[in-house]
């Protein structure tokens, strides 16, 4: 009867967080473990006219970019820069080759990232804050002007995948795995 009891137990513990994961049912438009398949496309084209709102002003992050351009495509789409699950598709990363914020007098500085770009390539940040992150003993910083949509990221803990930005030389785009948020970060070397 206890050996019976004991295999009982055991079948709970495991079918209670089986059932309790999404399977086929509502999905996160963002983020919730998803690895987009690629990167984004270089931008063709001027950069969108920001969104104004009389009625309703988004709330700011702390620490966030003075702006009124807003990244909410909807419900469970946040205020950032962001991947929306369904196409792959990079929300705001739409300012093209000419976006001031992103320029570099110097690309590529320390080097090109080496240690893998892309879906296969899952890192966990070991460390750090914006300013200053690593993992895999390679070193990141963010954007000055996107600090405001990391404030959020747990920076001894977050998964996050490196992609090529195409269109800002020297600029790679770092993607959140739990949020599905991304900024622009600057490759600082390893050690």
């Amino acid at each position: 009867m206890k050996t019976l009891a004991g295999f009982f137990l055991m079948f709970l513990l495991i079918a209670i967080p089986v059932g309790a994961q999404n399977k086929g049912g509502a999905r996160s438009p963002v983020g919730g473990g998803h690895v987009p398949s690629h990167g984004p496309t270089p931008t063709r084209g001027p950069a969108p006219a920001p969104a104004q709102s009389q009625h309703q002003e988004a709330p700011q992050r702390q620490n966030a970019p003075q702006q009124t351009r807003n990244y909410s495509e909807g419900t469970g789409h946040p205020n950032a820069p962001h991947v929306d699950v369904k196409h792959d598709r990079w929300v705001g990363h739409d300012t093209g080759r000419d976006d001031s914020h992103y320029h570099v007098d110097h690309p590529f500085e320390h080097g090109r990232f080496t240690g893998g770009i892309g879906k296969g390539h899952v890192w966990r940040i070991e460390g750090g804050g914006p300013s200053r992150f690593w993992f895999g003993g390679f070193y990141f910083s963010v954007a000055p002007y996107d600090l405001g949509f990391c404030s959020d990221w747990i920076w001894g803990q977050d998964q996050i995948v490196i992609y090529d930005d195409p269109d800002h030389d020297g600029w790679y785009l770092a993607y959140n795995v739990r949020l599905g948020t991304y900024c622009h970060v600057e490759y600082l070397g390893n050690q």
